[in-house]
């Protein structure tokens, strides 16, 4: 099995290196690759919505035990081997596929549910109140409930 190389960071205009995506595969590039890959194995009779949440749910343990014991882990992964790194985007990748296979088997437009999330936590979580905060929306619900009822 050949690996890949990951990509690296990019240098921004304003100096600071950013990390950015490779460009060349969307969401619905993975749903048809792994769609197609499952009828060739006529496997979609198992594919069912709850056997892909708890296929999920197992992949997020796995996931989970990579960061399990290492306290706060930096930003960049900067004391991770390469072999480490590699094994998260495995893990990685299949957390994203199972949760792109169960979007599939449930009718749900994935990216286009995204974008509507983003909107709605724009609407709960507004930069005034937000910004630096690590509190819940309920927080600023509540927030503005209170300074409605002030005379």
């Amino acid at each position: 099995i050949a690996t890949r190389q990951y990509p690296t960071l990019h240098m921004e205009e304003n100096k600071e290196q950013v990390f950015t995506f490779s460009t060349g595969l969307s969401l619905e590039d993975i749903r048809v690759k792994q769609a197609k890959f499952a009828a060739d194995r006529d496997w979609d009779k198992y594919h069912t919505p709850r056997n892909l949440l708890l296929a999920l749910v197992g992949e997020v343990g796995e996931l989970s035990e990579l960061f399990q014991w290492r306290g706060e882990v930096e930003d960049g992964l900067p004391g991770w081997t390469s072999a480490e790194r590699e094994h998260l985007g495995q893990e990685l990748s299949d957390v994203l596929i199972y949760l792109v296979r169960l979007a599939e088997r449930c009718h749900i437009d994935l990216p286009s549910a995204v974008l509507d999330k983003m909107v709605l936590n724009g609407q709960k979580y507004p930069v005034n109140r937000a910004h630096g905060s690590s509190l819940k929306y309920t927080s600023f619900v509540e927030e503005t409930a209170a300074q409605s009822k002030e005379p």
